[in-house]
């Protein structure tokens, strides 16, 4: 069956497109006019259209543990939150089906950049200005969508396995603008593979670097295609296109010679050094009561106290309110703006000492780790990390990976990948308003589900279980 204009399940991607056309139709004032490429460098430039990445991640993840009634009880009183504390407790379904929060603005959002690199990719072509002009522009669009493919992916589909991908059900392919194509789900390698060609294309004409990180780059491309081989499974190609990423750009910042983080003493993230791309979580900021991230005892212990991203990007409960306990992840707060959840330095680094360990080179993998944690102590504290064998060096990498990316969505990620390794195989259990949850290696719970409203709306879009 082909979907319509009037029952289209992105119905608001398609109006964003619409918006899109309209940028680049207005013929009569005679400044936007569709067969100019500058109003493709415009439709770029414009970062909210592109940016945005699914924010469902960090509330499934063992990072948050949500204990305090304060909390639990604003969460769970207002069906406004519902998603949130239906992804905290892995429930079937996020979004109820005729109530008034039916809709997954997640899935909206990343399909809204989609279409719009579609407009730029398809009609870039078609435009006057140079052909060197043109590719560099389709090279950033396709850098977007790839990034916006591997997120959907990771939260709507069974994680990579090379046995099943070309079975296992994806998302809907879309890589055209038309709004009258299938919304048939193509299979999980189908999706890895349009990643891996959409990043592969358009290194030749993308930049070495971009003057602020909401414009991809070589480096950007780089780094995406080492998350995207991480999350294959694909370790030596990680590391390959890690070291790509990391020959382009490889600046940490020194969190030992910060005493407190402020909008001032802290790089905003269109210029962090340590950001290879910015992307930022849908919704933006959940730094502030009842949404806030409260950190698990067991990311916590890990941390420890003397970790500068325990004492700089975290704060004791009463900072959030009253009735609240623990620590909360602040560093969004701190610095005034959304974390970032694109690919960073710190991430390319940990793939590189994940590869040595996979690799049985336990020197490289703790060599890698050591720069890392180098930047993150106060000299007096910091002292280098040693392993005893390459499963325990496999081990200390996934440790460090939980405290470098907290609140960064990467956890649920790898949760999702390494709950088929014995090493890191577990279940999980949370209690929420007096109700215990449980999350089973095998459970199907590790796939967000897709929202009744969208299925309803196009019967080809197959629900997951």
């Amino acid at each position: 069956m082909k979907i319509n204009y009037k029952a289209i399940v992105f119905a608001a991607a398609a109006l964003v497109f619409a918006g899109c056309q309209k940028f680049v139709d207005i013929k009569t004032q005679g400044n936007l006019v569709p067969n100019q490429t500058i109003n493709y460098r415009y439709l770029l430039n414009n970062t909210s259209g592109f940016e945005t990445n699914p924010g469902l991640f960090d509330m499934a993840s063992d990072d948050i543990n949500l204990t305090d009634a304060t909390q639990t009880t604003s969460l769970s009183g207002n069906a406004f939150y519902y998603w949130y504390a239906a992804s905290y407790t892995w429930q079937p379904v996020f979004y109820v089906a005729g109530s008034t929060n039916e809709n997954d603005l997640n899935w909206n959002a990343s399909y809204n950049v989609i279409l719009n690199c579609n407009t730029i990719i398809n009609e870039l072509p078609g435009s006057d200005g140079t052909a060197q002009e043109k590719a560099a522009l389709i090279a950033e669009a396709k850098v977007h969508r790839a990034d916006a493919y591997l997120t959907l992916v990771n939260a709507y589909a069974k994680p990579y396995h090379m046995a099943t991908a070309s079975t296992d059900l994806g998302l809907p392919l879309l890589t055209a603008q038309t709004v009258s194509q299938s919304l048939k789900r193509a299979s999980v390698q189908q999706i890895y593979n349009q990643i891996i060609d959409d990043l592969t294309s358009s290194i030749a004409a993308l930049p070495n670097t971009q003057q602020y990180n909401t414009l991809p780059s070589k480096a950007s491309a780089y780094a995406e295609l080492a998350r995207c081989y991480l999350y294959m499974n694909n370790y030596a190609e990680a590391n390959r296109y890690a070291d790509l990423a990391l020959s382009l750009r490889n600046t940490l910042n020194d969190l030992g010679a910060i005493t407190a983080i402020t909008s001032t003493n802290y790089p905003r993230r269109i210029v962090d050094p340590e950001v290879i791309l910015s992307k930022l979580p849908n919704g933006g900021t959940l730094a502030w009561a009842p949404t806030a991230f409260k950190l698990s005892d067991e990311l916590l212990a890990l941390l420890g106290t003397v970790d500068q991203r325990y004492n700089l990007f975290t704060v004791p409960g009463a900072t959030i309110g009253t009735g609240y306990t623990g620590r909360f992840f602040y560093k969004e707060r701190s610095i005034g703006e959304t974390r970032n959840v694109g690919p960073s330095v710190p991430e390319m680094m940990l793939i590189k000492a994940e590869y040595y360990a996979r690799n049985n080179d336990v020197t490289n993998a703790m060599l890698w780790i050591n720069r890392l944690r180098e930047k993150r102590f106060k000299p007096t504290d910091y002292v280098p990390m040693t392993a005893s064998s390459p499963a325990d060096a496999l081990a200390k990498v996934i440790e460090e990976r939980r405290r470098e990316f907290f609140g960064r969505m990467l956890r649920w990620w790898d949760m999702r990948r390494l709950k088929s390794e014995p090493a890191f195989q577990r279940t999980y259990t949370r209690t929420f308003n007096g109700t215990t949850y449980t999350l089973a290696p095998n459970s199907d719970r590790y796939v967000f589900p897709i929202a009744q409203s969208l299925i309803n709306f196009n019967p080809e879009l197959e629900p997951n279980p």
